[in-house]
C-alpha cells in the first residue's frame, strides 16, 4: 500500500506515457527550443531588475509580470487573507521554485537547508544560515529570526522535500513548528501540460530549463487563516493538524510517508532499473563471481569442519550466507552426514562430526560440558555452547 502511494505521489519520468500526447511534445518540441532560448535572454534581465530594485510592492509586480513572460503565471485566491503579523508561514512542496512564487505576492525569507551557501544560493532567492553545525544550532537560529521584531515572516516547508501535488502530502516534520505558536497555512498548487513537474532525480537548472520549454506552468496560492498551537498539544500533534488542513485545501490525502521513505522508495527503484539493464554476459560473469565466493567460504567450514560433505556446506551456505551460522546450523543438525574419507575409500554413515585421528592431530578429547540432559533450557543452553567452544578449539589447534 506504501509502495503504491510512493508511486502515486512522485512523477518518476519526464515525458507521458500516452502515446498521443508522446507526438504531440515531439511536434511542439521546436517551438519549445525557440521559446526556451528566447527565455532564457529574458530570464537573464528579470534576475538584474530583481537584483536592482529593492524590496517593495513595485518590484514584486514588475517581476511578476515579467515572470509571466517566462511562462510562470502566478495566482492567488483571497489575498486579504494573509496575516500581516504572522511570522511563520507553512507551505506544501511542489517544484524546486515555490518559494520565488510565495515571495513574489509577499516579502518572506526562505533558508537554505540542504547546500552550502554561496552565490548560487543567493541568486535562487534564498537566505543564507551562515555557519552552522548541526540541526539544533540551526532550529536555534530560526528560532532567533522569528523573535526579532523587524525581520520578514519565515517560509518553511515541513514536507522536506517535493511531491507533484496531485495525490497526497508527504508526512510534515515537527521542527519548523517550534518557531512561533502561531503560523499561517498556505495551499500550493501547480499545472504544467505535457511533461511532469519534477522528477526525484533533477537538477534546479534543468527543472528552470523544462519550465523555459513549456507553454506555461501554472502556480496557484491559497491563503489559510492562521492557526495558532493549543497549550496540550505536542509539535508533532500541531504539525499533523496543519498537514491536514492543508489536505483537505488541496483535495489530496495526508500521508504517513517521510522524506527517507521517498528516498529508500527511489534507491531500490533505481538499482532494480540498473539490473534489469545489465547485458548478459555481465549477469553471467557475475554468477560467476557469486559461485567463487560461496566456494571460498565453503572451505572455511571445511577446514572447521573436515568430515562434512561440502555439497551440504554450499547448501547451507546458499541459504545463510554466513560461515558462522553454517557452521552452528550443522553442529546443532541431528541429520545424519556421509563422512568423507580421504584417499578414495567408500564413504559410511556416522554422526554430523567426529574428531581427527591421532594421526592427523594431537589427541585431544571432546567430552559433553554436562554428565546429565539438563533440566533447564538455561542448562541445557550452556552444555552445547561449552561443547561448542571446545570443538571451536579443537579445530583450531
Amino acid at each position: 500500500m506504501e509502495t503504491r502511494g510512493i508511486e502515486q505521489m512522485f512523477d518518476f519520468q519526464r515525458l507521458p506515457n500516452d502515446g498521443l500526447v508522446l507526438l504531440l511534445v515531439l511536434l511542439y518540441s521546436p517551438v519549445g527550443l525557440c521559446l526556451m532560448l528566447l527565455r532564457l535572454f529574458v530570464g537573464a534581465h528579470v534576475f538584474l531588475v530583481s537584483c536592482a530594485l529593492p524590496d517593495s510592492l513595485a518590484r514584486r509586480f514588475i517581476v511578476r509580470i515579467m515572470f509571466s513572460v517566462l511562462g510562470m503565471h502566478v495566482r492567488q485566491n483571497s489575498p486579504r487573507s494573509r496575516d500581516k503579523s504572522t511570522k511563520l508561514y507553512i507551505c506544501n512542496h511542489v517544484t524546486q521554485f515555490d518559494h520565488n512564487i510565495v515571495n513574489l505576492l509577499t516579502s518572506c525569507n526562505t533558508p537554505m537547508l540542504e547546500d552550502s551557501a554561496g552565490f548560487v544560493c543567493w541568486a535562487r532567492g534564498f537566505m543564507e544560515l551562515g555557519a552552522i553545525s548541526g540541526q539544533d544550532e540551526m532550529e536555534e537560529s530560526l528560532r532567533r529570526y522569528c523573535s526579532s521584531p523587524k525581520t520578514l515572516p519565515l517560509l518553511l516547508f515541513p514536507e522536506e522535500d517535493t511531491t507533484n501535488g496531485r495525490a497526497g502530502l508527504l508526512k510534515f516534520s515537527s521542527w519548523p513548528f517550534s518557531m512561533t505558536d502561531s503560523i499561517q497555512p498556505v495551499a500550493l498548487q501547480v499545472k504544467r501540460p505535457f511533461v511532469a513537474l519534477s522528477t526525484p532525480d533533477s537538477f534546479w537548472l534543468t527543472e528552470l530549463l523544462w519550465t523555459f520549454f513549456v507553454p506555461c506552468t501554472v502556480y496557484h496560492v491559497r491563503w489559510l487563516p492562521p492557526v495558532s498551537r493549543q497549550d496540550e498539544e505536542s509539535l508533532q500533534e500541531f504539525a499533523n493538524k496543519v498537514q491536514e488542513l492543508l489536505a483537505t485545501e488541496l483535495s489530496v490525502v495526508s500521508t504517513q510517508i517521510t522524506k527517507a521513505d521517498k528516498a529508500e522508495h527511489i534507491k531500490r527503484k533505481r538499482h532494480i532499473h540498473d539490473l534489469g539493464a545489465f547485458p548478459l554476459g555481465f549477469m553471467i560473469r557475475s554468477s560467476g563471481v557469486e559461485e567463487l565466493r560461496i566456494s571460498r567460504m565453503a572451505q572455511q567450514v571445511k577446514e572447521v569442519l573436515p568430515d562434512i560433505p561440502l555439497g551440504i556446506i554450499t547448501r547451507d551456505l546458499v541459504q545463510t550466507n554466513c560461515v558462522d551460522t553454517t557452521i552452528t546450523n550443522l553442529l546443532e543438525s541431528t541429520e545424519v552426514f556421509p563422512v568423507e574419507v580421504t584417499g578414495g575409500a567408500m564413504s559410511a554413515p556416522g554422526p554430523a562430526w567426529r574428531p581427527l585421528s591421532s594421526s592427523a592431530a594431537p589427541a585431544l578429547t571432546i567430552k559433553p560440558a554436562a554428565k546429565s540432559f539438563g533440566k533447564s533450557p538455561v542448562d541445557r543452553h550452556m552444555s552445547l555452547q561449552e561443547r561448542k567452544e571446545a570443538l571451536y578449539e579443537f579445530a583450531r589447534r
